[in-house]
């Protein structure tokens, strides 16, 4: 008998979602490329390429992985500018991490195939209870010694977000609670930074985030009926 095939994964994503996000892109590209206003390219880049890749993610579409990678390589250039390391050094392992979420998206699930929502495992929560305050005691003291601007909220931050996306690569429902939690953080912080576009952003990432939870809640229970 033969092995029964895999799932394929579709795109969730209309092409009127596509033509808002590309339309909206290309015209902030376009007023910083021709510099109508005060706003620099890398952070119109991350602007851009952060929405429509959290937004992807919301539509479970795996585009959002390759999108996300050029977003870890804008965000390294301009938080290396503002001196939040923790920041800058997250986008490494983002990018490391982006490649496994890929991968696991892809051929994660039953039969190689798609990899379909679900819930944190007990032992997930385990290692995330232990690892997240030994590593934030670990990154405040080295921002610390590198002079970070600022240790404390940068360090929870990262750790936040390296958990966050942890779950997201295995698609477990519980990643858009560490995200909602690393927002509500990030937006004061970068506008502490005078980084206003990106504290922006992630005001739009953090309602982003409340409409994926939901979503992807509403998947998951339909999955299980």
């Amino acid at each position: 008998m033969d092995a029964p095939k895999a799932k394929r994964i579709r795109s969730r994503t209309s092409a009127l979602e596509w033509f808002v996000m590309l339309a909206v892109a290309a015209g902030m590209i376009g007023l910083s490329w021709f510099g109508l206003w005060s706003l620099g390219m890398t952070e119109v880049l991350g602007f851009v390429t952060g929405g429509i890749c959290v937004w992807l993610v919301v539509r479970e579409d795996v585009i959002s992985w390759p999108i996300g990678l050029a977003n870890n390589l804008v965000f390294f250039a301009l938080f290396f500018s503002a001196r939040l390391y923790a920041d800058m050094t997250l986008q490494l392992v983002y990018f490391g991490l982006g490649i496994y979420g890929w991968w696991q998206w892809l051929h994660g699930g039953a039969n190689h195939g798609i990899l379909e929502i679900s819930r944190a495992r007990r032992g997930e929560w385990i290692v995330l209870a232990a690892a997240i305050p030994v590593s934030l005691i670990v990154v405040i003291q080295i921002l610390t010694v590198l002079g970070g601007a600022a240790p404390l909220w940068d360090g929870l931050t990262t750790i936040l977000s390296l958990a966050a996306q942890f779950l997201l690569c295995r698609k477990r429902l519980e990643n858009w609670y560490f995200w909602i939690a690393a927002d509500l953080i990030y937006i004061p912080l970068y506008i502490s930074r005078d980084l206003f576009l990106t504290a922006l952003l992630y005001g739009i990432f953090l309602i982003m985030c409340l409409i994926g939870l939901t979503q992807w809640k509403r998947t998951w229970n339909g999955a299980r009926q």
